[in-house]
């Protein structure tokens, strides 16, 4: 979720939001069971940071339930756009598309149980602000979800450390759950 201006073009966000449709024919499910290790529950709030045309707000939406929120956040307008067709196809009343502002989600500080950010920071060209507005809308007892995308594990723990904003609990594989300090 690059800085203002700076995302992806309308054509790149929708060839990616092919590819993201193809991937999910070819392997939605390993994308189900990835979410369960999220340790996303019934009543939570939940914030998909970057969320691209939504395959993972549409997951979290169904493990929050009735009585949970979903925040898909992203810079894109496309990807509240493509977020806002999913609500109205799949008739979710618990997901709200919100249009970020460089990188300000605009959401209240203490907003969500668990926030994730999923295959986009190795994009983000100010690591610090990103972590830092990530933290602003985390409950002090809340969790970030994040991975590396295409870029190093070790480069992601590294930045996460040096940030002195999050302390990384867990490292499931393919991701990281930290807490705010």
């Amino acid at each position: 979720m690059p800085h203002h201006n700076d995302h992806m073009s309308n054509t790149g966000f929708r060839l990616m939001a092919v590819a993201f449709r193809i991937a999910e024919l070819l392997n939605g499910r390993r994308v189900d069971r990835r979410v369960q290790t999220f340790g996303i529950e019934p009543g939570m709030t939940v914030v998909d940071y970057a969320c691209g045309p939504g395959r993972y707000a549409v997951r979290y939406a169904k493990l929050v339930g009735s009585a949970g929120k979903v925040y898909a956040v992203d810079i894109h307008p496309l990807a509240v756009k493509a977020v806002e067709k999913e609500i109205a196809r799949r008739g979710l009343a618990n997901i709200t598309p919100v249009l970020a502002d460089g990188y300000n989600s605009t959401l209240p500080d203490h907003t969500a149980d668990l926030v994730t950010a999923i295959d986009v920071f190795f994009a983000i060209k100010d690591p610090l602000a990103f972590l830092g507005e990530l933290k602003r809308i985390t409950k002090p007892d809340g969790t970030l979800v994040i991975d590396p995308g295409h870029e190093p594990m070790a480069e992601t723990k590294q930045k996460i450390a040096s940030s002195g904003l999050w302390e990384i609990v867990e490292e499931a594989g393919d991701h990281l759950k930290c807490r705010p300090l």
